[in-house]
């Protein structure tokens, strides 16, 4: 359920990320920790730290109030 709550916040942000080339693959949900895989330009792209903290975990967290991290691998 909380997988699926993640998968769904991350639909809302995907099509900003594939306008640029990007995408982002949910690795894994456990304790309130999302792992995440950054892929094609996100996966280089040297603002791919902020684009993580700053959008791609405050859309989560927004969404998904039980969320307390989202890490990159």
């Amino acid at each position: 359920m909380l997988r699926e709550k993640v998968e769904e916040a991350l639909d809302r942000i995907r099509p900003g990320l594939r306008f640029d080339g990007g995408d982002v693959e949910l690795i894994d949900v456990e304790d309130g920790v999302v792992t995440l895989r950054l892929v094609g330009a996100c996966g280089g792209c040297p603002m791919s730290t902020m684009t993580l903290k700053m959008g791609i975990e405050r859309a989560i967290k927004s969404a998904v109030p039980e969320i307390k991290e989202v890490i990159a691998v």
